[in-house]
């Protein structure tokens, strides 16, 4: 009888953050692929980031407490549950979001300037290049996108709906990581096709900063909605 093969998580390189490490909303979306909901049109996932994910490295998946967990050395690197549905932002005109884009800090400094979602160092059609700017409203931020064929799967959409809540927080001036998402895809974005992607804050506690993102598109059909928590780091301490 053949044993079956215990699944696990491997973050390609190429679907990097900070440096070392994973994208926090592609591997947070890879893990929710294996909670039975994630995909477009199953459902919110909760998933929690506690150590940087690694890159090129499979990680074992089980269950642990109720919840999906992502595991490295036996110590839980991700861990994800079925969520509570996010409230949607509002919709941005796809104008505003392209002139909001031309005046993103991120191309002036950036934290993490290779980060798969919204690093600028990335060339078309290898990152997502999601450039969310100011739309002139107190901590909101939007950006245009156009997914290139590769880059129109669940854990994409994740990634795609990731940084936007970071610039709306401020991550140019105080460099952060995502400590949590809960996110819910209720269709896949269209290869070739603009979007608009929203990011606003909720509230701040300290360190510690709360927002939303929203991916629609350009025509305002609602696709992906988010709620996350951003955690303000030391990038000279940080280790993916």
């Amino acid at each position: 009888m053949t044993t079956p093969t215990a699944p696990t998580l491997t973050v390609p390189a190429p679907f990097n953050g900070p440096p070392g490490s994973g994208n926090g909303g592609w591997c947070a979306g890879a893990l929710a692929q294996h909670v039975g909901a994630g995909g477009a049109g199953r459902g919110p996932v909760e998933v929690r980031l506690r150590k940087p994910p690694p890159l090129e490295v499979a990680m074992p998946v089980g269950e642990q407490d109720g919840w999906t967990v992502a595991t490295l050395g036996g110590e839980v690197v991700l861990q994800a549950r079925p969520g509570r549905a996010p409230e949607p932002l509002p919709a941005v005109d796809p104008e505003v979001a392209r002139a909001a884009a031309a005046a993103y800090d991120g191309l002036i400094a950036h934290p993490f300037g290779h980060c798969f979602s919204c690093g600028p160092e990335r060339a078309e059609g290898d990152g997502l290049r999601v450039f969310p700017g100011p739309t002139g409203r107190p901590d909101v931020v939007a950006a245009p996108w156009t997914p290139h064929a590769g880059h129109t799967t669940a854990e994409a959409t994740w990634a795609a709906i990731d940084c936007a809540g970071a610039w709306a927080a401020g991550i140019g001036e105080r460099a952060m990581v995502l400590g949590s998402m809960t996110a819910e895809v209720h269709a896949l974005p269209e290869p070739g096709a603009e979007h608009v992607v929203v990011g606003a804050v909720r509230s701040r506690d300290g360190r510690r900063h709360h927002t939303a993102t929203t991916l629609r598109t350009a025509g305002g059909r609602l696709l992906a909605a988010s709620e996350q928590v951003w955690f303000e780091i030391d990038p000279a301490n940080f280790t993916g």
